[in-house]
């Protein structure tokens, strides 16, 4: 019976690891959507979110189906419950991809701002957290783990510092604050992917030394803090 529940763990650990190499394909290709203005590369990215939601729905019915079956306890159950919650952050990332995604399509439409705004090192930062949360889940490593919980901080100020910049701009080009709107929705999309990212490596902590690291407080930007008063 012991060897059953590891062969269905294992089969759940790589339906998960599917489940996130298309999500971080889908969220390479909105990004990459958003920065060329490639409406059609973006249609790609929604069209398959379907496909995103149906991979959770199964994962997350695997793995209830291994706990009615075979009951684990201890290190068994704690990762399987570890991939319930990352599933369900996967499908949430995938969800925020697609947000992007429909960002790029009214952006290509519509006349670009004439300040270029630069979501490249945020993007980058934010997907390489998503990787190494994975990472540390597939070689159960919550050293690296803690590392991405720490470079949240990162993609958080950088997402303050975009949306000052657009503050300034949408102050200074009042004709364009609907696509500068849209850009400004874009970086909260990836600062909120780095979230999700963290939540993963939380989990990972979790499964690997029972430990539960979650609830940082989030914190509130507004035009105060584009000012000084908020620093």
């Amino acid at each position: 019976m012991k060897l059953l529940l590891h062969k269905e763990i294992e089969r759940l650990k790589k339906e998960m690891l599917a489940l996130s190499a298309v999500v971080e394909e889908h969220l390479r290709k909105a990004m990459n959507a958003l920065q060329r203005h490639d409406p059609e590369r973006a249609r790609e990215v929604i069209a398959a979110d379907e496909r995103i939601d149906q991979l959770e729905v199964d994962l997350e019915e695997a793995a209830l189906k291994i706990i009615a079956l075979h009951q684990p306890v201890a290190d068994d159950l704690r990762l399987i419950v570890a991939v319930l919650r990352i599933n369900s952050d996967l499908e949430r990332i995938g969800d925020l991809a697609v947000n992007i995604a429909e960002r790029a399509i009214f952006l290509s439409g519509h006349p670009a701002p004439g300040v270029q705004i630069d979501f490249a090192p945020m993007a980058e930062k934010a997907q390489e957290m998503l990787r190494q949360s994975l990472d540390a889940f597939v070689n159960v490593d919550p050293a690296l783990a803690r590392r991405v919980i720490e470079t949240d901080n990162d993609v958080d100020r950088m997402n303050r510092q975009m949306y000052c910049s657009v503050y300034e701009l949408i102050r200074g080009n009042p004709d364009q604050v609907e696509s500068l709107l849209h850009l400004l929705s874009a970086s909260r999309h990836l600062e909120r992917i780095a979230d999700h990212a963290t939540n993963i490596a939380e989990d990972v902590i979790y499964m690997a030394e029972g430990k539960v690291v979650r609830h940082k407080p989030e914190e509130f930007v507004g035009e105060d803090y584009c000012r000084g008063e908020g620093q």
